[in-house]
């Protein structure tokens, strides 16, 4: 009998060797940090003051809500999950959050119960997905619904509308200069990257994502781990409610619509793989600026908020495109 042929071995010099797969992967890797470099030059040629600091301390504060729910997705999405309930959750917060305040006036019980209400989501769908075995799309769509109705049902269709200037603080104050949701976003980013890149868990959460059977094998609590980063994105979903509603002065339950497309927007744009378990922060905080600027851009020039959804979207399909290719690549 014939021994079957050696299988040809690429030479590492040759495009598709270990070099040239390599050279794909790194490129991807910090082709954003490009992106942004290019965007940020046209839009301060297409925008004169766009770098002026005050126009740059707006972006950060009008996007830091967002940037706050897509570090939580970026532990989802690690993971191998997906979470489309954080728009109903950052509306839940910013209700739960008015209403307490308006029903107590003390805007420290307020904020407790309302992060506690975005824990309970987050504990839901990560029972629903680490113990039910329910598809994270499916789970996460389904509650997206029940949270939201229970938002609607608390603030009985109606915002809440809060006077007292105490409950803008979270939002317009400053610490050392810097307004507080800018120093909340920061301290999130860096305290999410630090977790997930130098920690026990965050290596743990990647390795889930990459092969949960491995995991399974390698005595890793995968539904302990699961269920944590939808309590992580829950809490953080809420945070990023009461954010926005002391930034208005107002808790209502129809607002989120488009939350969980920007978030998952920002992670995707940022390089994070939705095959799960690969992926960093910093790229999820580079997407973040990305579409950013791109948004604040969109609005100096008057460009209909229509065209910047379908923009939003080809961007996203693009960077999806991209990782499929660069996954076949190397």
């Amino acid at each position: 009998m014939t021994a079957p042929a050696a299988p040809t071995q690429l030479s590492p010099a040759t495009p598709g060797g270990p070099k040239g797969r390599n050279l794909v992967a790194v490129t991807y890797r910090y082709s954003m940090l490009g992106v942004l470099a290019i965007l940020i030059v046209v839009a301060s040629i297409l925008y004169d003051g766009f770098l002026a600091p005050d126009n740059l301390r707006d972006i950060l504060v009008q996007n830091a809500s967002v940037g706050i729910i897509a570090v939580g997705m970026t532990f989802v999405i690690i993971s191998g999950g997906f979470d489309l309930s954080v728009g109903a959750t950052y509306a839940l917060g910013s209700t739960v959050f008015a209403g307490v305040m308006i029903s107590t006036n003390s805007i420290a019980l307020a904020g407790v119960i309302a992060l506690a209400a975005g824990v309970v989501c987050g504990l839901a769908n990560g029972l629903l997905v680490a113990r039910l075995k329910i598809n994270p799309f499916v789970a996460t769509l389904g509650s997206a619904s029940v949270i939201a109705g229970i938002a609607y049902i608390y603030s009985n269709s109606a915002p809440f509308i809060v006077s007292d200037r105490s409950f803008q603080a979270l939002a317009n104050s400053r610490t050392l200069g810097v307004p507080t949701p800018i120093l909340i976003l920061l301290v999130t980013f860096t305290v999410g990257g630090l977790v997930l890149s130098k920690t026990t868990v965050g290596r743990n959460v990647q390795a889930v994502g990459g092969n949960v059977e491995a995991a399974w094998l390698s005595g890793l609590r995968v539904p302990t781990l699961t269920a944590g980063v939808y309590v992580l994105t829950g809490a953080l979903a809420a945070l990023a409610g009461m954010i926005d509603a002391s930034r208005l002065a107002v808790g209502q339950a129809d607002v989120g619509a488009t939350m969980a497309l920007d978030a998952i927007a920002i992670v995707v744009v940022g390089g994070t793989s939705l095959r799960g378990g690969e992926g960093a922060m910093w790229r999820s905080f580079v997407g973040l600026l990305i579409l950013a600027t791109l948004t604040n851009v969109f609005y100096s020039l008057n460009v209909s908020q229509h065209w910047q959804l379908i923009a939003k979207g080809l961007i996203v399909i693009a960077a999806v495109a991209l990782d499929a290719a660069v996954r076949r690549k190397s």
